[in-house]
């Protein structure tokens, strides 16, 4: 499942100086004259990259480009002792615009990495090459290898998260290059600093004499134009896809929890790369590359559709990876920025992201205890629950929520036979969290005609579904008519069908100015059967106004759902979590669902419905991971403590957790399996990799290997037909 997911980090490239100690012969950004931006350039420069939205500022150098007597006179000059000082003054005034620092400035002392960890989200130092006697590095006192291991080491002493890597075909052999990995590999296990390793493919350049390499790179970004390809100089080692190949397989036997990144824009191997392991694609610079100017990096979005039908989804990331966003590796002037800017990318920790709100660890037990006996739990004690880290707890939440299952519901497995048939894409809401609605001139987008709606009613009939359930994008041209009409012809078609249709947000779309009394009458006389409690979301307009500010507010999604069980028809309730919702929200959630409850009792079911990030605008630019099968069991028992004795079933979603959770929810208070679907495009458009269709023999074989009874269902929760425990399974259950 990790390897879904492709990072890349929107950034910006500050060239600070362009002034080097060293004689690479490879490089084309370094000079030996003065270079230095003065701060008036460095301000503005940092205001264009704020403009852009950018999330990373790259503050790329030479090594110690003071040793230059002007560069040292300009520094005093700015007031600044050394070089160091001015690369901080720089990230104080990127962290001040909502930027986060990541410094690669050369072999520097213990002392200077120190004050750059108070100013930086994180820092870089390649290591290039083990072996210390290359060509290209004679003239380069700085590139020698055990200089380079010291200042990485230093680093992870000083608890730096920090990215290295290695450049390939520069004149060292395949061996060394191993064995530069495993010289990585060996700090990284001391410290585990190391967040990402960088395997560098050589590209020759042109030398760029009198020329600012910077402004090479920015325009060729902007236009997309590559340079003409720079003869390979003698002492340069010919590359291949196998050699590349094989040090991804390296660094994921040598680092397996270190993210292995390859340029995409210094070759055509990048794709392959990621097929064979690697995980980032960098710094994808708004204003191009500075040390191969020539090579201007592909679009993400691109990049997206190349990886899309491989599986893979394109994320943006920090430059600071997620495992190292927290006190005992970030400063708090850093993560001050990244909880008011990024909070997003902040991983869960039980305690919310944006905010330390107090959770009361105290109140845990007793609300399990009150949970268990159906009693109403306080919004403090529901944030507890939400909030649960402890495995102890966790253990005491489990048992509890299947034991008020099994008092609710016994234990007979249910699930219904069903077809979704999403009819159009087309959307004019714009969900951040949403892979399925289009827009209608998008290539993606469709509408199905009258004749292929019927097509698959009838192999609905066919497969034995008992339920139709039919929700769409909010379609611009779709009037109530509309609505009606796609009802009336599934009547006809398959009269038996009971049709399970219209999301609130699709009822709050098709009515108009018309009362609910009259819509819910109008569809009811159309065929309308029951309503899917979708569209919910996190019944908080915080959360909806964060995930998605077109979509009804609370208070309409209420009024719909109240109007719906007033008219006689039934609902589902949902939720959709593992997103930007906190404990607290979720809470909110649970009380207004209870509530709504209480007062109509209306819904047949609960359905805790897990957020796919894959292919998401909300996931690819908000760096929100898919929620652990650990979470989502745990969240899975606070639901159903959560509704104490008010609502009967809860389900388990096989196509957003897999069977294989689903199958162990039954554990955790689920006793419900869903639906067989046949065709579920809004999940699989988000980026699920579960699938779209289950047999009846395969919701039945997951019951009964939780050891447990199943039974086919209707929408309502009649039994049509029942699966015993074959003897076998029944004895070991007992």
């Amino acid at each position: 499942m990790s390897r879904r997911r492709v990072t890349y980090s929107r950034n910006f490239t500050l060239s600070l100086s362009r002034t080097c100690r060293c004689y690479c012969k490879y490089c084309a950004f370094a000079t030996h004259l003065p270079h230095l931006y003065a701060p008036d350039e460095v301000e503005r420069m940092l205001d264009d990259a704020a403009r852009r939205g950018v999330k990373e500022l790259l503050v790329l150098t030479g090594e110690q480009p003071e040793v230059n007597a002007e560069v040292a006179r300009r520094l005093a000059e700015f007031g600044h002792e050394d070089f160091t000082s001015y690369v901080a003054w720089a990230c104080e005034r990127a962290l001040e615009r909502g930027m986060l620092p990541h410094t690669n400035i050369g072999v520097i002392s213990r002392g200077d990495l120190l004050r750059l960890r108070q100013v930086t989200a994180s820092q870089g130092l390649m290591l290039e090459s083990i072996n210390p006697d290359l060509v290209v590095h004679q003239g380069s006192p700085t590139k020698h290898p055990e200089l380079r291991l010291e200042t990485i080491r230093l680093a992870g002493e000083l608890k730096i998260p920090f990215t290295s890597g290695i450049l390939v075909g520069i004149g060292e052999t395949p061996e060394e290059r191993v064995e530069a990995l495993e010289a990585l590999a060996e700090l990284h296990r001391e410290y585990g600093h190391l967040q990402e390793v960088i395997l560098q493919n050589f590209v020759p350049h042109p030398r760029y004499y009198g020329a600012e390499p910077a402004e090479i790179a920015e325009e060729a970004q902007r236009t997309g134009a590559e340079g003409e390809p720079a003869p390979m100089p003698k002492w340069a080692t010919p590359i291949t896809l196998e050699d590349m190949r094989v040090l991804v397989r390296e660094c994921r036997r040598l680092m397996p929890d270190v993210g292995i990144q390859i340029p995409p824009n210094l070759s055509d191997w990048w794709l392959p790369l990621v097929e064979e392991g690697a995980t980032d694609l960098g710094g994808l610079s708004a204003n191009g590359d500075h040390i191969s100017p020539e090579h201007p990096f592909p679009s993400p979005h691109k990049m997206r559709k190349l990886l899309a039908p491989r599986g893979y989804a394109l994320t943006e990331r920090l430059c600071v990876y997620p495992q190292y966003i927290n006190a005992e590796w970030l400063e708090q002037g850093v993560l001050d920025v990244i909880k008011a800017r990024y909070w997003s990318f902040i991983p869960r920790r039980g305690s919310g992201r944006r905010e330390e709100r107090p959770i009361r660890r105290d109140l845990v037990p007793a609300a399990i205890a009150k949970g268990r006996e159906g009693i109403e739990l306080s919004p403090e004690e529901l944030t507890a629950l939400f909030a649960e880290t402890r495995p102890e707890a966790i253990e005491d939440l489990r048992q509890a929520a299947d034991e008020l299952r099994a008092e609710l519901a016994g234990d007979t497995v249910t699930f219904v036979v069903n077809r979704n048939i999403n009819i159009s894409n087309i959307c004019t809401v714009g969900c951040a969290f949403c892979g399925f609605g289009q827009g209608r001139r998008s290539p993606d987008a469709y509408e199905h005609s009258e004749e292929e709606f019927v097509r698959r009613v009838e192999e609905a009939v066919e497969f034995g579904a008992t339920e139709l359930c039919m929700q769409s994008g909010i379609h611009p041209d779709w009037t109530i008519e509309d609505y009606e009409r796609w009802l009336r012809l599934a009547k006809e078609v398959a009269p038996r069908l009971h049709l399970h249709a219209y999301s609130p947000m699709e009822i709050d779309h098709l009515a108009g100015e018309r009362p609910l009394a009259e819509v819910f009458a109008r569809l009811r006389a159309a065929g309308l059967g029951s309503v899917p409690g979708t569209a919910a979301e996190v019944l908080h307009d915080g959360v909806r106004e964060r995930i998605s500010p077109n979509k009804l507010p609370v208070r309409r999604w209420v009024e719909v759902i109240e109007a719906a069980h007033r008219s006689g028809l039934r609902s589902t309730a949902t939720v959709m979590f593992g997103h930007v919702e906190e404990p607290w929200e979720l809470a909110e959630h649970m009380r207004i669902v209870r509530g709504i409850q209480e007062r109509t009792g209306g819904f047949t079911e609960f359905v805790p419905l897990s957020f796919i990030p894959y292919h998401t605008l909300l996931g690819r630019t908000h760096g929100i991971e898919e929620i652990s099968p650990e979470e989502n069991l745990k969240h899975t028992a606070v639901f159903r403590l959560a509704l104490g004795k008010t609502v009967r079933n809860l389900q388990a979603s096989w196509v957003k957790m897999g069977l294989e959770a689903a199958t162990e929810a039954l554990r955790w208070g689920v006793n419900d399996l869903g639906g067989t679907l046949m065709e579920e495009s809004i999940s699989r458009m988000a980026g699920s990799y579960h699938g779209t269709m289950l047999t009846p023999e395969q919701l039945v074989a997951a019951a009964h290997a939780a050891g447990r009874p199943a039974a086919e269902r209707t929408t309502l929760y009649e039994i049509r037909r029942r699966y015993e425990l074959p003897a076998a399974s029944a004895a070991r259950a007992s």
